[in-house]
């Protein structure tokens, strides 16, 4: 009823100026103030009305006016006309009953507002001089007290905040204090964010308290608070009898007491004060946060507690925007380390499967505050289902796969889609997220709900980038697994139209041992192969091309290809290899280059023509002495430059000697130390399997290096071995 009795603009006075008019009237006057309505509720009681008939702060505001006076009418039905003065504006000296029990003697002046809604105003004061004396007395030592809490209150926020490390503590450490020093029931605090006021800190009065969470910048509120940019005396009014009679009363109006400016809080939106004052804290033009002090009761604010509460928003202003800078750093920093902890849990193994990708999204959605919820999507039937907390699957009103298109990934706000919000509230669970949509093998497609409490208000911008990202990772991720699936089906196949083998040839008798650096390795670049010429000839070729994968199959399998034919028009090994140089420069799409030996052997004399071309030397064990010896002629490397000029060497087989072919997996495997098995390690372990005879040589010297690196081999090793038998 009060905004009605002040919002009247009789005799040309405008509102606001009535209502500022008054407000200073109650704050500053030594008489005690009441308004009561016509069936003698009391609507509004200054302080000094609290003092005088002994009531608590509030506790005025709702009481029947008769129960102050014991001289009154006991029946109710008397209405105003019970009281025991006249409501004419007469002086009348009557006594009144103080909440102790105790009854004084006080002057009253009672008369009507002249307003259609009707009311009276009572000025009241003490009848007693000596008493009087005291009284205000008492109010003046109560000012100065007053002025000394603020005072030492204001310090106490400054020195208990110095060394606050961030935001949390800052309000913690604040709060307590402003309301203790306001004499309020409670302080919370609002931080600005991009959207919206979100709360975060409330005094320790308030703890368990249903509260306004997080006021939207749409929200009346919100909009008032930054658009004045300075501090707000606002008050909730009581439903009126118009609300009651259309039921409205599920919205509460805010009222500016010296604008008279209403602002509308929604029932589930609850402000637990009768009175209350918000005060915006600015910094560099930007609004940082608000504080709302607040009482249980009606309550007049005094200007100096809202000078007070302005000087606190200006100091906190410095200390919040250095805890904003450190706290969004900090932030940042936490999910940069997230972002790379889930990028290595996705790489562990080949291609991400289901599991690790729904594990990966919980952890994200954990960093961002959110719950995970995960969908799939039906692309024949444009269906989608949820799997919820208890395991139980669920039909969702939107078709994933339309959603998605021919996008590798889709990343939507759940408000944008009302069905949606409805789908989760009725499941119980939070109506505000992302929605997630990804790509699936064969044209399917998956999903996600990543979904937080209405009250955490919408995602930051540094949670939406963090989400945006880690989307993108994921893609990444997957994109590049299924094209090392790929590839490896197509180097697989390579490599079995490729495969290494040793024809039979009359007057040699060969051996052959390959051995993966790793299970996982599906196509290595080693290879060697012996292919029977005519004329009791035969070419041997060992060589090692760079690279794994499609490149290195697709390059090997050519460098086998090209040598066979260069093998079967009889060109001389040199030759071979400067012809092959050439074919590879204009081949390789890629810097993919080969090391080589290929030889040609004549069985008839045991001539052997070989040439090294960057390739590890070949060793050859004489028969008759036992003597290891180095085939030392050496040329460069195949398919790196133009140009290049490769030799010829040429070495005389007797009957027995031993061609040993390798690759550089065999001499740079290592040990648990480190130490290389090296080319001395070859040639010991060479000479002393030799002396043990020729079958099975390749594989005790393949035991020999995987002994000597503890079973872990570095790389792919290859071994062949040839004994010239001669013809007889």
């Amino acid at each position: 009823m009060l905004e009605e009795l002040l919002a009247a603009d009789e005799g040309g006075i405008d509102a606001s100026v009535l209502v500022r008019s008054l407000a200073t009237f109650l704050a500053l006057t030594s008489d005690g103030v009441l308004v009561f309505d016509a069936s003698a509720r009391i609507v509004l009681a200054n302080n000094e009305a609290e003092r005088l008939f002994g009531a608590g702060a509030g506790s005025l505001v709702g009481m029947d006016v008769r129960d102050l006076f014991p001289t009154a009418s006991p029946t109710r039905e008397d209405g105003v006309r019970g009281l025991p003065f006249s409501l004419d504006g007469t002086t009348a000296t009557v006594m009144c009953r103080q909440s102790e029990g105790r009854q004084v003697s006080v002057c009253v002046r009672c008369d009507r507002l002249r307003h259609k809604a009707g009311g009276y105003v009572l000025i009241a004061f003490t009848s007693d001089p000596e008493l009087s004396s005291r009284q205000e007395h008492e109010r003046l030592v109560g000012e100065l007290s007053r002025a000394n809490r603020r005072l030492s209150g204001t310090l106490r926020i400054v020195l208990e905040t110095l060394d606050a490390p961030d935001v949390g503590m800052l309000f913690e450490r604040v709060l307590d204090e402003i309301s203790e020093t306001l004499d309020a029931w409670g302080t919370l605090a609002y931080v600005v964010e991009e959207d919206g006021f979100r709360l975060r800190g409330v005094s320790d009065d308030l703890e368990g308290t249903n509260l306004l969470r997080f006021i939207p910048n749409s929200h009346p509120l919100a909009e008032m608070a930054l658009r004045e940019a300075r501090p707000l005396r606002l008050r909730v009014m009581r439903p009126t009898r118009e609300d009651l009679r259309k039921g409205s009363v599920s919205q509460r109006h805010v009222v500016e007491e010296e604008s008279l400016k209403s602002v509308v809080i929604g029932a589930d939106q609850a402000m637990p004060f009768a009175s209350f004052v918000t005060c915006p804290v600015w910094f560099g033009g930007h609004a940082l946060a608000m504080l709302v002090v607040g009482w249980r009761h009606e309550h007049n604010v005094a200007d100096d507690d809202v000078r007070l509460l302005e000087a606190v928003a200006e100091y906190l202003s410095v200390q919040l925007a250095g805890a904003f800078a450190a706290m969004r750093a900090q932030h940042a920093d936490h999910l940069e380390a997230l972002l790379s902890q889930l990028r290595e849990q996705l790489m562990t193994g080949d291609e991400p499967t289901d599991a690790l990708v729904d594990e990966a999204f919980a952890l994200a959605a954990q960093g961002v505050g959110s719950g995970c919820v995960r969908l799939v999507g039906n692309p024949h039937q444009r269906t989608t289902l949820a799997k919820l907390a208890d395991g139980t699957w669920h039909s969702v009103p939107f078709d994933l796969p339309a959603l998605l298109g021919q996008q590798a990934a889709s990343i939507t706000d759940v408000a944008k889609n009302p069905s949606i919000e409805t789908w989760l509230a009725e499941h119980a669970l939070p109506t505000r997220g992302l929605l997630v949509a990804l790509s699936a093998e064969e044209g399917g497609c998956k999903g996600y709900l990543l979904v937080r409490s209405e009250e955490l208000g919408p995602f930051e911008a540094a949670d939406l980038s963090f989400v945006h990202t880690f989307v993108e990772d994921v893609c990444a991720i997957d994109a590049g697994a299924r094209a090392r699936t790929r590839d490896k089906r197509i180097s697989q196949a390579l490599q079995r139209g490729m495969r290494n083998e040793l024809q039979v040839v009359e007057g040699i008798t060969a051996e052959s041992f390959y051995c993966s650096a790793t299970e996982e390795a599906y196509v290595g670049g080693d290879f060697y192969d012996l292919i029977r010429l005519p004329n009791q000839r035969a070419c041997a070729i060992m060589g090692d091309v760079s690279g794994k994968g499609v490149e290195a199959a697709s390059v090997s399998s050519a460098v086998k290809t090209a040598l066979g034919a260069y093998a079967w028009e009889g060109v001389e090994p040199a030759r071979m290899v400067s012809l092959l140089n050439d074919f590879l420069l204009g081949f390789s799409r890629v810097e993919t280059f080969a090391t080589l030996f290929v030889g040609i052997i004549d069985v008839a004399t045991g001539t052997l023509t070989y040439c090294s071309a960057g390739h590890p030397p070949a060793l050859l064990v004489r028969s008759e002495t036992g003597e290891l010896m180095t085939l030392g002629v050496q040329s460069g490397v195949v398919g790196a430059f133009e140009g290049m000029a490769y030799r010829n060497g040429v070495v005389q087989l007797d009957s027995g000697d031993i061609l040993l072919l390798y690759t550089d997996g065999t001499t740079e495997a290592r040990n648990p130390e480190g130490a290389f098995f090296g080319e001395d390690g070859l040639r010991d372990a060479v000479v002393r399997e030799a002396a043990v005879g020729y079958t099975g040589i390749c594989e005790r010297l393949l035991a020999a290096v995987e002994g000597f690196a503890g079973g872990n081999l570095g790389d792919d090793v290859a071994l062949v071995s040839l004994r010239y038998d001669g013809i007889a």
